[in-house]
């Protein structure tokens, strides 16, 4: 992979990799060379660090439907405005509210000492001041799903299981399954509370936080995660006798929160009514500063769509972006997006999101009809010098737009290099400092790229006929 590509060496490496006769004959020359311009600008963009900085900074964390998440849509709509983008509005939704208040762990009896734990989001609260209860460690969800009825009565089950390690993340589908389904399993057999390993690949103590419910809904008990250190800790507890824990949770709770979407445009010209997609999520967990997750993804498509915008001339199609609200606790401004926007999807030409930290594109999967293999397969080309490889064209899309997805609408996914993307996601260390300035431009020059490529084209990447013409 190319780890530091300057502006200069792009050109080079481009010029000395000509199209072949298919290329041209699928992407345009004027099309490429433009493409290949934003990426050269990307490369030396500062606009999207910057959005990302002063986001975590003068906002910091922005719990889904609290205070700070409506200031982020403020600073959002300013930030946007300055831009001089030619839209810039929100859309208003509301959500079910959970905020922690207190969180506390320890070991009581024997060996007394204090255990480092987050509440999950939608935890129950617990009694004021704890309850008690014995340890009973299960090394998977289907390990506590398999125990008896009844053989965890008054009892906290803790699930012991550690997450994989990968670039492209994929340990985390597996992983992420008891922090939905331990409070619900446990509760089923009797037990008070749930622990589980925290969902990450760090050994840092720092626990990692999460929704227990994609619907934002509240789990059955109260649920904690335990930093990976605690999580050793307790096992080996239990390995010289039975353990006790204290648990105190305390959380805040309504059933409605005003929460919205900040959506932004470069309006197209002859091909205005129809969208290219560009997105993140605006809200994050309020451990960190949500600086990887998702500030950062935040920053990379606002500058991608500001540099098309500073061009002479628009592309064909309109370029929309969407600080998505509400992703953490249950896709909820994913949701409420395509609701609102129902009527109009089928005009939506194209999806991407940008929802895995800053580490560099180091792959482009797709998820459009089989005959846009060829554009997309060019379009690839055309980033290739920015070290990201063809991939799969089994994509769903990021979170926030699996639902436009599944609808209908085809996705392009820049794959981002997640390799320590999970030591830092949803824990305190989610910070701007944690940000690598060089891979975060080179996720800028590829978007930018990428969007172009999208929206100055006639293609069609739902259907399997190749556009008549490239008219410029």
């Amino acid at each position: 992979m190319l780890r530091s590509l300057t502006p200069f060496a792009l050109a080079a490496i481009v010029a000395a990799m000509p199209a072949t006769a298919d290329q041209a004959e699928i992407l345009d020359p004027a099309i490429r060379a433009q493409a290949v311009a934003l990426m050269e600008s990307g490369l030396q963009d500062d606009v999207g660090l910057e959005f990302t900085e002063s986001l975590t900074t003068e906002i910091g964390p922005r719990l889904a439907g609290s205070d700070a998440e409506w200031r982020a849509r403020q600073w959002a709509m300013i930030k946007l405005k300055d831009l001089n983008f030619q839209q810039a509005y929100i859309e208003d939704f509301n959500i079910p509210f959970w905020q922690r208040v207190t969180e506390t762990a320890s070991v009581v009896g024997p060996n007394p000492q204090a255990l480092v734990v987050t509440a999950l989001g939608g935890s129950q609260a617990t009694p004021k001041g704890g309850l008690e209860a014995e340890i009973v460690r299960f090394t998977s969800l289907a390990d506590l799903q398999a125990a008896p009825m009844d053989s965890l009565a008054g009892k906290i089950a803790f699930i012991d299981e550690r997450m994989v390690r990968s670039q492209d993340g994929s340990g985390y589908g597996a992983a992420v399954a008891k922090r939905g389904g331990c409070a619900d399993a446990a509760a089923a057999i009797g037990a008070v509370a749930c622990l589980i390993r925290s969902v990450g690949t760090d050994d840092h103590r720092m626990p990692h936080t999460g929704g227990m419910k994609r619907d934002g809904a509240s789990g059955a008990l109260p649920a904690a995660a335990l930093s990976p250190p605690d999580a050793d800790q307790l096992a080996r507890l239990l390995e010289r006798g039975p353990v006790t824990v204290n648990l105190d949770i305390q959380v805040k709770t309504s059933t409605s929160a005003a929460s919205g979407n900040v959506i932004a445009e470069v309006e197209g010209n002859s091909r205005k009514d129809e969208i290219v997609l560009i997105g993140c999520h605006l809200d994050s967990w309020d451990l960190g500063t949500g600086a990887i997750d998702d500030a950062a993804g935040c920053g990379i498509v606002v500058a991608a769509a500001n540099l098309i915008q500073q061009l002479p001339l628009k592309p064909k199609r309109t370029i929309r972006v969407v600080l998505y609200g509400s992703e953490e606790v249950g896709l909820f401004g994913g949701r409420a997006y395509a609701t609102a926007h129902g009527d109009e999807l089928d005009k939506h030409v194209l999806a991407a999101e940008s929802d895995f930290g800053a580490g560099r594109i180091w792959r482009l999967e797709s998820g459009v009809g089989e005959g846009a293999l060829d554009y997309v397969a060019a379009m690839q080309s055309v980033v290739a010098p920015l070290g990201i490889i063809p991939a799969d064209n089994n994509s769903r899309g990021g979170p926030d737009i699996m639902v436009l997805s599944a609808s209908g609408v085809p996705v392009l996914a820049p794959g981002q290099d997640g390799t320590d993307y999970f030591d830092l996601h949803h824990t305190p260390d989610d910070t701007f400092d944690k940000i690598d300035p060089a891979a975060f431009r080179q996720n800028v020059a590829a978007y930018a790229a990428l969007t172009y490529m999208a929206a100055q084209t006639d293609w069609d990447f739902r259907k399997a006929a190749a556009p008549e013409s490239e008219d410029q």
